[in-house]
C-alpha cells in the first residue's frame, strides 16, 4: 500500500525559514540534502520513509519539543527519524545539518540484502542527538561527495551508511520476534538464484513462482513480504547493479543493456537513472 503522508523533507521544503543549499539524486527514490534553519518550529507528524540526520554546523538551540528537555544538538550527533515517527523541534539559532532520505521498501530490501533475513524483522529506532562516530563519519563522507558532485562516492557513503547502521548493536534493526507467512528460506534462496542466472532474459513473475510451487500472487504477496520490495523492483535494482559493475569495463552500452536483460539502450538508460540519478554515460566517465 502506498504511504501518502508527506515526507521529512517536504515539510521541512514548506517551512518559511527552512534553506536547502545542495541536494543529490542516489536512485531508487533515495536522496540526500544540506540544509540550514533558524528561528523555526518544525513537526514532523508520521511522515513517509526513514530519515537520517547528521549537524553540520551549529545546533546548539536546537531542541526536541517532545523530548528530553536538556538534550541539544551539535556538531557532529545523529537524528534518526523513522517513518511513521512523529515529533516536534525548536530552532532558536542558526544550524547545519545532512538529510539522507530512504524509502521503507529500500530500507527494507537493503536490510535483506545486507543480513539474508527476512524484511520484516527490520525494526528502526527513534534516535535523537546521538554520538555514533562511524555512522556521522560516513554522512560526513556522503555529504563532502555532494558538495564536490561526486554522485559516485556520494551514493557509495550512502550504502555504506546503511550497511553500519544495520551492523551497529545499537541500531541495527534485528530484533527477536515470530513471523509467519513469507516465502520460506529455501525458496528465496533459490528465487534470488533464478534471478542472478537470467538478468539477460526476460523473468516472469509465472517463472518464480513455480520455484516454490505458488500462485503468481501468492508469490509476489509473499516475496514482498520477505523483502520489502516486489519482484520486479528487485530484479530493476539487480540489472543496475550489472550495468554498474559492467561499465568499469569496455563493453559498449548497448551491449551492457543486452546483457542485463534491457530491451534497448534507451530502456537501459531511463532504468539506470532512475535507480542510480545519472545516465550510463556519465557513471562510466566518473
Amino acid at each position: 500500500m502506498k504511504y501518502s503522508h508527506p515526507s521529512v523533507f517536504r515539510f521541512l521544503s514548506a517551512s518559511p525559514t527552512a534553506r536547502m543549499s545542495q541536494s543529490i539524486d542516489l536512485g531508487f527514490g533515495r536522496s540526500a540534502a544540506i540544509w540550514s534553519n533558524a528561528h523555526d518550529r518544525m513537526s514532523y507528524q508520521r511522515p513517509n520513509g526513514h530519515t537520517f540526520s547528521l549537524y553540520l554546523r551549529g545546533g546548539a538551540g536546537t531542541r526536541r519539543l517532545d523530548g528530553n528537555p536538556a538534550a541539544r544538538g551539535r556538531p557532529g550527533v545523529l537524528c534518526i527519524m523513522p517513518q511513521e515517527h512523529s515529533s516536534e523541534w525548536e530552532i532558536t539559532e542558526f544550524s547545519q545539518f545532512a538529510h539522507l532520505y530512504v524509502p521503507d521498501d529500500q530500507m527494507r530490501r537493503m536490510f535483506a540484502e545486507t543480513f539474508d533475513r527476512d524484511a520484516r524483522l527490520m525494526a528502526l529506532p527513534e534516535v535523537t542527538f546521538a554520538e555514533a562516530p562511524a555512522l556521522a563519519r560516513r554522512l560526513r563522507q556522503m555529504t563532502k561527495a555532494m558538495v564536490a558532485g561526486g554522485h559516485l562516492q556520494a551514493e557509495e557513503a550512502m550504502t555504506q551508511t546503511i550497511n553500519d547502521f544495520f551492523v551497529d548493536p545499537r541500531y541495527g534493526g534485528m530484533r527477536p520476534c515470530a513471523i509467519t507467512g513469507g516465502l520460506a528460506p529455501h525458496v528465496r534462496r533459490r528465487s534470488l538464484e533464478y534471478i542472478e542466472a537470467h538478468l539477460d532474459e526476460t523473468i516472469r513473475l509465472q517463472d518464480l513462482a513455480a520455484i516454490g510451487q505458488l500462485s503468481a500472487f501468492h508469490f509476489q504477496r509473499m516475496f514482498r513480504a520477505s523483502y520489502g520490495v516486489s519482484p520486479h523492483g528487485w530484479v530493476a535494482h539487480r540489472r543496475v547493479e550489472r550495468a554498474k559493475s559492467m561499465l568499469c569495463g569496455t563493453d559498449s552500452i548497448a551491449e551492457i543493456a543486452s546483457a542485463c536483460g534491457f530491451s534497448s539502450q534507451s530502456h537501459m538508460t531511463r532504468a539506470f537513472k532512475l535507480g542510480t540519478g545519472v545516465t550510463p554515460s556519465v557513471y562510466r566517465q566518473r
